[in-house]
């Protein structure tokens, strides 16, 4: 029988961490652009639960063949984007909306009607039963456990995200949409309140990347993760993986990137910032710009000479391994 083998490239790590230091040069998003967030002098408590609710529901948002994405007030958006658009517009349009009682009692009418749009074409996210599930849920186990209020469970952690009385992500943990091994949810919510100034940990060598998709696509194409047998199957024939290759890949994407960015000198976060837009520019799933950049690709620090920066020492890039597409795990709300 094949075995599945999953291991970390040490020395792929090396060397993609001296062709990327000193040039993740981004600018550093406060995530307080009214466009998809609340504005930057709203109320802690509305600010929390505007992240809390939105991470909550913030996973796979296109489907194989159905992408999600339309136009509101006139101007096109696409995946999280279109999401963190009309949850933005909602907040300034409703101020009850995103209070634990009115997430408690939502309807699936409801949801639909905030998050369906209906330009270019009819659209709405997949599996808008269980991101109603998942809203419920946290709306209800917030009043319950929290009195309501999510700047509670953030004082109860006493500014820990691990910890034996119950970190940030320990606390998480409760609410079905953080109860992900991997944390990706857990810590994209660390991430937002951090850069809001609403939440800065003690035990900063606790701090991970939240692992999605585009993360987990370029540790592959790089090579910094490798995967063998089984798995490797899976992921070139685009089939569905089980839940335990899912969570041993992404749990090794993740102690990849911790090393990278050790080794680069940088904050993990800061890290997760450039492969996330690596990932939306020019690594992209379909058509990645390796050796010609493509017009997006080329307005970034990474399109060095119409080229990507790492295309000679990706391993995909090299025709050294397969140009991964994405490991395929569709029927999750994890990320």
């Amino acid at each position: 029988m094949t075995k599945t083998i999953v291991k970390i490239n040490y020395d792929r790590i090396d060397e993609i961490a001296k062709r990327i230091k000193g040039k993740l040069n981004i600018p550093l998003d406060d995530f307080t652009n009214p466009k998809y967030y609340p504005s930057k002098n709203d109320e802690p408590e509305s600010v929390l639960r505007y992240f809390f609710f939105m991470v909550a529901i913030d996973h796979r948002l296109s489907r194989p063949n159905r992408d999600y994405e339309g136009i509101v007030d006139g101007e096109f958006f696409h995946g999280a984007d279109l999401l963190y658009r009309l949850g933005a517009k909602k907040y300034y349009e409703d101020p009850k909306w995103f209070t634990p009682e009115n997430m408690a009692n939502l309807t699936l009418e409801s949801v639909r009607n905030w998050l369906a749009v209906s330009k270019p074409k009819p659209v709405e996210p997949p599996d808008l039963e269980v991101r109603l599930m998942l809203l419920r849920d946290a709306g209800r186990k917030l009043l319950k456990l929290y009195d309501g209020m999510v700047m509670k469970i953030i004082e109860e952690s006493k500014n820990y995200l691990k910890a034996l009385h119950g970190g940030l992500i320990d606390r998480l943990k409760v609410f079905r949409a953080y109860e992900d091994p991997v944390e990706k949810k857990p810590y994209l919510f660390y991430k937002f309140i951090n850069r809001r100034g609403l939440f800065n940990p003690v035990d900063k060598e606790n701090i991970e990347i939240p692992v999605d998709n585009h993360l987990t696509r370029i540790a592959l194409r790089l090579g910094i993760v490798e995967v063998e047998g089984v798995l490797e199957k899976k992921i070139l024939e685009k089939r569905e993986v089980e839940w335990w290759e899912d969570v041993v890949l992404r749990v090794t994407v993740r102690k990849a990137y911790k090393l990278l960015a050790e080794k680069i000198g940088v904050d993990i976060v800061l890290l997760d910032d450039f492969l996330w837009m690596f990932g939306r520019t020019c690594c992209l799933r379909d058509k990645p710009s390796c050796r010609k950049c493509s017009e997006k690709c080329s307005k970034t620090p990474w399109c060095v000479n119409g080229r990507c920066i790492l295309y000679d020492i990706c391993s995909a890039g090299r025709g050294l391994k397969p140009l991964y597409y994405e490991h395929t795990y569709l029927n999750t709300w994890y990320y």
